[in-house]
């Protein structure tokens, strides 16, 4: 089943086969721009929010939009194209019988020397241009291999729109339109939330989706009313260094929230309905940074905890002591960190948990004996990463809405996708490609209803979009300023998603763009991140170099006196109902760092 360069090729039911094999499709995937529409009103353009009435450009030809899917308009060559003053687009041929366009040259005349010269000159920039070329033919193929051909729209919205009118499938209307491709290619910046004075850490909705949680390093939890765009509730978190997560517990009227931060404790907060923190308490601790929190879907009193001292917290709320350890995570004898977990959605027992080696592990809460293979149910890893010298993380780990499928991003590497079902050491299924994950402990995410396409932030300050089937990138938008995007958390019953990193505010994204996206400048930006990560690998053998670098880089811009002010709790408490494996040591102080790459 596996293979020793790419994941498993074994057909997915449904899915379109065509041009699997056809070297075309390889190099032409995300090879080019990813698309420029051909017509002048079909591209994206930079522009503010469309008014309620569209302004159509005399003489342009209408055409049949049914679908609101853009997919149909590009032609993933090497053409790329510039927006003329005017608006309209034009088609510029950047190569001329594959070459580069030449350049220009100032070539002296008279004289034999100076001939001589000019002919050395124009050898050695034909050499460099013969460089570059075959420096892209490279790129292109990388790029371009594993994808496969994007089915067409399985929404269209006027037949839909007519058949909810007349109660038709009215029932199913929402799941189709926030699945819908065309959607997700006018996803466009909304607005803003502003409130928290460091970077942005997590982001979760609850479950009705009408407030969100955003968690920061200026370690304050705010509760948004996301729609009015307005802060209803503000509290300090009780944490000593950078909140990490801040989720809401299912099924607790939103009156429960669960924390984990840098300082290794597992706090939580009790919420009253007039928009006041009550207390907040110290539940579990870790001897190292907690990242991630793993909610049982239908529980609102117990969930997960995992921290770089391997240890899995299973923590109840109904106990005296709610702190129980699960497993310690272990390769061999060796302890290994964790980054992030995950509980499977359909079958609770189940999670997953990835840190600081290249393994997915899971493990069946029922059936942990340490003495048998650590504890381990299976585990998965790309065929690739298995032997490799590179020291390679898994940052973060989600599982799909059934469950069925494990979606996994490495550091420095590309996000894969496993099947959840398959057998003990088991090959990736997709791989995504094109951002970067190097800078920070980055996100990754399911978008959809069905888990139709895959959501991840970036080094380079963007949000990327695959189609989960294709593999191929259908939206590419700039979410952050500050450089890096680090989370990105879907809206659970809307077209639509919030995104945080660097910059100090959360952003809104919904699909309310008049035309599909162009992708522009998307080729550039994955060229770029590619060759980054080329040049890192070699120049930073071991991985301790580059974060040590980040880490003084971010505590040199970020560095600023802790807020003193701890307002909107009634009460704060220290009181641990740790078990007795937990460790009382806690990292951080008054000069955090924020966004610190673990």
């Amino acid at each position: 089943m596996a293979e020793a360069d790419g994941g498993s090729e074994e057909p997915d039911p449904g899915e379109d086969q065509r041009g699997e094999g056809d070297a075309s499709t390889a190099t032409e995937g995300h090879s080019g721009s990813q698309a420029a529409p051909k017509e002048a009103g079909d591209g994206a353009k930079d522009k503010p929010m469309p008014d309620a009435e569209g302004v159509r450009v005399p003489g342009e030809e209408e055409e049949d939009t049914d679908s609101m899917d853009g997919s149909g308009l590009y032609s993933l060559t090497e053409e790329g194209e510039r927006e003329s003053e005017g608006g309209r687009r034009e088609r510029v041929n950047e190569r001329d019988a594959g070459k580069w366009p030449a350049r220009k040259r100032n070539r002296p005349s008279g004289g034999t020397a100076h001939h001589s010269s000019s002919s050395d000159e124009d050898d050695e920039e034909e050499e460099e241009d013969q460089e570059e070329e075959e420096d892209e033919q490279a790129m292109d193929a990388w790029l371009g291999a594993e994808l496969r051909d994007l089915s067409g729209p399985s929404w269209r919205a006027v037949p839909s729109l007519k058949s909810r009118e007349i109660g038709r499938g009215s029932h199913q209307f929402v799941r189709r339109v926030c699945g819908a491709r065309g959607l997700v290619q006018r996803l466009e910046l909304q607005g803003r939330l502003e409130r928290h004075t460091g970077c942005v850490n997590t982001l979760h909705f609850n479950p009705s989706g009408t407030r969100l949680a955003s968690g920061s390093d200026d370690l304050r939890v705010v509760v948004w009313d996301w729609a009015r765009r307005r802060a209803e509730l503000e509290f300090d978190s009780g944490h000593k260094s950078n909140v990490f997560q801040a989720k809401f517990l299912p099924h607790s009227g939103d009156s429960t929230m669960a924390m984990c931060a840098r300082d290794g404790q597992i706090r939580v907060a009790e919420l009253s309905a007039t928009q006041r923190c009550k207390s907040t308490k110290r539940v579990a601790q870790h001897k190292g940074a907690a990242h991630k929190l793993a909610l049982e879907p239908d529980s609102p009193c117990s969930f997960l905890s995992a921290g770089e001292d391997a240890i899995v917290f299973g923590i109840d709320l109904r106990l005296d002591r709610p702190a129980n350890k699960l497993v310690v995570v272990k390769e061999g004898d060796k302890k290994v960190g964790l980054y992030t977990i995950f509980v499977n959605p359909v079958n609770t027992h189940h999670f997953a948990v990835g840190g600081r080696d290249q393994y997915v592990r899971i493990y069946d809460q029922r059936k942990i004996n340490e003495n048998e293979n650590n504890g381990v149910l299976k585990k998965f890893c790309p065929s690739h990463l298995v032997s490799s010298e590179s020291k390679t993380n898994i940052t973060c780990l989600v599982y799909s809405h059934d469950g069925t499928e494990l979606l996994t991003s490495y550091n420095d590497e590309d996000i894969y996708l496993f099947d959840s079902s398959h057998s003990d050491g088991a090959d990736y299924r997709r791989r995504y490609k094109g951002h970067r994950n190097n800078a920070t402990v980055k996100g990754v995410n399911f978008y959809g209803p069905s888990s139709e396409f895959v959501v991840s932030g970036s080094d380079c300050g963007h949000i990327y979009l695959w189609d989960k089937v294709s593999a191929r990138i259908v939206q590419f938008m700039e979410g952050d300023r500050g450089g890096v995007v680090n989370c990105l958390e879907p809206h659970p019953h809307l077209p639509g998603l919030a995104t945080s990193g660097l910059d100090h505010d959360v952003k809104l994204w919904a699909p309310t763009a008049e035309n599909p996206t162009g992708l522009k400048g998307l080729k550039d930006v994955m060229k770029k991140n590619k060759h980054e990560r080329d040049e890192d690998s070699v120049r930073h053998g071991d991985q301790y170099d580059t974060q040590l670098l980040w880490f003084l880089m971010r505590h040199m811009r970020n560095r600023r006196p802790q807020r003193t002010r701890r307002e909107g709790a009634e009460g704060d408490t220290d009181e641990s109902w740790s078990s007795p494996d937990s460790s009382d040591e806690e990292d951080g102080g008054p000069d955090h760092v924020q966004c610190m790459s673990s």
